[in-house]
């Protein structure tokens, strides 16, 4: 890489999300040891809710710092601090995560909350189609995110201290509720197929299963793979994790199977030819989870698949809200408020296949 050239997915800071750069100096000298000052700032691309940097000090350690957006916050969003408690409890596990180097809870320092972590150099990758990957290694790609959301469900929540980490009963019932609150606070308009949805989701809540670690938005996106190696290196973005239905999780990873190829910031694996690609399909991937975890049924699909539709469609409505605002975290942040429709569309299909 020469000089004039930026790590991948990352770009010069937005407009509107600068830092006061000698009090975070200030503040990462205090609190970590051998950091090499002057430090320089980029903003990674992603990060749709919390505004995410690489940090990079004179020597040229690499940190990554994750802050809460400005201005008003819906209510429980943007949860940095869970964030960091469970990606510190997780440090050591069969779970992997960056090490976490500080939580500053004091808005005065630089704006919002923010955490600071190790960063954790490998692929990730945004399109699900894995485009430049050989088809022998997709496969092994799409494995190795199988293994590691099982190996979540598999946290043991007493040794990882975790066990007051949510209210795991009524667990769904809760979640259907909270999205369509943050869906009615964003909202901008009416749109039909959301309210549908919300309301067949209340009526059809399915019974649970024991309750898990879950990640809330565990998808390919979100994980840091070894640059070689179909390997798993770092699972990231935990703002949604919590104690409940490991099912929740699954159906998530799994809506790329939903999503059209051409479906913008959104884009999933629906009308192409997976064999083709070497990438699993949604009942093979379902299958290799229940054999992981011992699962002989999974009860209520539909819903869980529904559900998934309905929370990604309501976050793209917060996005769309905030980047009307012009507070988005991503320039991305837009299109993805246009999927809304799209997305709500899409579950109430997906729900009338369950009668």
């Amino acid at each position: 890489m020469t000089s004039t050239q930026l790590p991948p997915g990352t770009r010069p800071v937005r407009p509107g999300h600068e830092l006061d750069v000698a009090a975070l100096e200030a503040h990462l000298s205090a609190s970590i040891p051998g950091l090499a000052l002057p430090v320089s700032l980029l903003q990674f691309d992603g990060g749709q809710s919390n505004p995410t940097f690489l940090v990079r000090d004179s020597a040229g350690r690499a940190l990554v710092l994750r802050k809460k957006p400005g201005g008003q916050l819906l209510p429980s969003a943007h949860l940095i601090e869970r964030e960091h408690r469970v990606m510190a409890a997780l440090l050591g596990t069969s779970v992997p995560v960056p090490t976490m180097r500080l939580l500053c809870e004091d808005a005065g320092v630089i704006g919002t909350p923010f955490y600071v972590m190790d960063y954790v150099e490998g692929r990730i990758f945004r399109d699900p189609s894995l485009p430049g990957v050989p088809r022998e290694e997709r496969g092994a790609l799409f494995d190795a995110m199988n293994d590691v959301v099982a190996r979540i469900h598999g946290v043991d929540l007493q040794v990882s201290r975790l066990t007051d980490y949510g209210k795991p009963a009524g667990y769904l019932a809760r979640q259907v509720a909270r999205w369509t609150e943050q869906y009615f606070a964003a909202r901008a308009r009416p749109i039909a197929s959301m309210d549908w949805l919300s309301a067949w989701l209340v009526e059809h809540v399915p019974e649970e299963q024991a309750a898990t670690l879950t990640h809330g938005d565990f998808r390919l996106e979100n994980l840091v793979f070894h640059p070689k190696e179909p390997r798993v290196l770092a699972v990231l973005d935990w703002e949604l994790s919590t104690l409940g239905d490991p099912l929740a999780d699954l159906a998530y990873s799994c809506l790329a199977y939903y999503l059209p190829a051409d479906a913008g910031p959104a884009r999933g694996l629906l009308g192409l030819d997976l064999s083709a690609l070497g990438i699993p399909g949604e009942e093979d991937f379902v299958a290799a989870y229940a054999r992981r975890t011992s699962r002989a049924r999974l009860d209520g699909w539909e819903f869980y698949v529904a559900f998934s539709l309905f929370r990604v469609a309501s976050i793209a409505e917060g996005v769309r809200a905030r980047a009307e605002r012009g507070m988005g975290a991503s320039s991305t942040g837009e299109a993805l408020g246009r999927m809304t429709a799209l997305l709500a569309e899409t579950g109430c299909r997906v729900a009338r296949r369950a009668g």
